[in-house]
């Protein structure tokens, strides 16, 4: 039974056909009308009927930034788009001949990569969606956690420096501003200031006006001192923040998605020492798996359609 998949972006809205084994069939994007909600809907409705066309589809989700309430259906706050309490499922309902699911971005993503992707073999499982900001999604005992509202695995906005750098969600210290690509970017600029180990990097802002994430990424990957120091600074948090999310979840892997995680075991390597470094009472029970998401940009559109089928009891 193939189901639908959409994953609202802030630039792009991403679409697929999706089998019952995680398989895309067909998919489809086009550019996102930011900051439009009305264009926002009828470009999915636009996209589940061309995606639907001629196939046996059960089911439509819907995967967004944003608080999504337990039911899977309203929007109570999208950051990107002006949805405040938004009826969403509902409004997609009525135009559609498909019952719809709408759940968090991150959720769905996290719910792709434990069903088909580096969580497959797990049933406690936390993602990090390493990004300009830090997405995060729990699965505890096979079931994806939401909350008592629905709101609930925002890891990016657990506080671990406190009075720490502000965070645009309106508290400070959140894990977001110390382990997200645009944290490795500032760590680095404040690397090429210092000069040093980061003289490279201040060779490369000179010469390119800027730097850039990508300058930071093709400087990691080759081998660059004052890159790898920052990408080290980045792994330092997120393995203190994992060591605190280890002792309330007690996850058995830990999946690290988004552009960074294409860093590998770069990447990996500081945040398991910092973590071991963090954990309490280290030594006395089994330590997580670390592991980099294998879904990449199709997890959104991936879980979404998973949950869909799953709620309409075809999954």
């Amino acid at each position: 039974m193939h189901a639908i998949g959409i994953d609202i972006g802030g630039t792009k809205i991403a679409g697929a056909l999706v089998d019952e084994y995680g398989t895309i069939v067909r998919s489809e994007r086009v550019p996102t009308p930011a900051g439009d909600s009305v264009l926002i809907e009828d470009a999915v409705v636009g996209m589940i009927r061309s995606l639907s066309d001629g196939e046996d589809v059960v089911a439509a989700g819907v995967a967004a930034a944003g608080f999504i309430d337990a039911a899977q259906s309203t929007v109570y706050y999208a950051p990107n788009i002006n949805w405040r309490n938004e009826p969403f499922r509902v409004k997609l309902e009525a135009r559609l001949e498909l019952p719809v699911v709408v759940e968090n971005d991150a959720n769905a993503a996290g719910w792709a990569e434990f069903r088909y992707g580096a969580g497959r073999l797990y049933s406690d499982m936390v993602t990090l969606t390493i990004g300009t900001g830090v997405g995060g999604a729990i699965v505890a005992s096979d079931r994806l956690f939401r909350g008592g509202f629905g709101a609930g695995a925002e890891l990016g906005h657990v506080r671990i420096v406190p009075d720490g750098l502000s965070c645009g969600c309106g508290a400070r210290g959140c894990i977001e501003q110390y382990g997200s690509g645009r944290a490795l970017l500032r760590m680095a600029n404040e690397l090429a200031d210092a000069g040093g180990i980061g003289q490279t990097l201040a060779d490369v802002r000179r010469r390119n006006g800027r730097l850039s994430g990508k300058d930071v990424a093709v400087l990691i990957d080759a081998g660059d001192g004052g890159a790898l120091a920052a990408l080290r600074q980045l792994g330092h948090w997120l393995g203190q923040a994992c060591a605190s999310f280890s002792a309330v979840l007690d996850p058995q892997v830990f999946v690290f998605g988004g552009g960074v995680s294409v860093a590998g075991d770069l990447l990996l390597d500081p945040i398991r020492s910092s973590f071991l470094d963090h954990l309490p009472a280290r030594g006395y029970h089994p330590e997580p798996d670390f592991l980099v998401a294998e879904l990449v940009n199709d997890a959104g559109v991936v879980g979404a359609a998973d949950l869909a089928r799953l709620r309409a009891g075809q999954g």
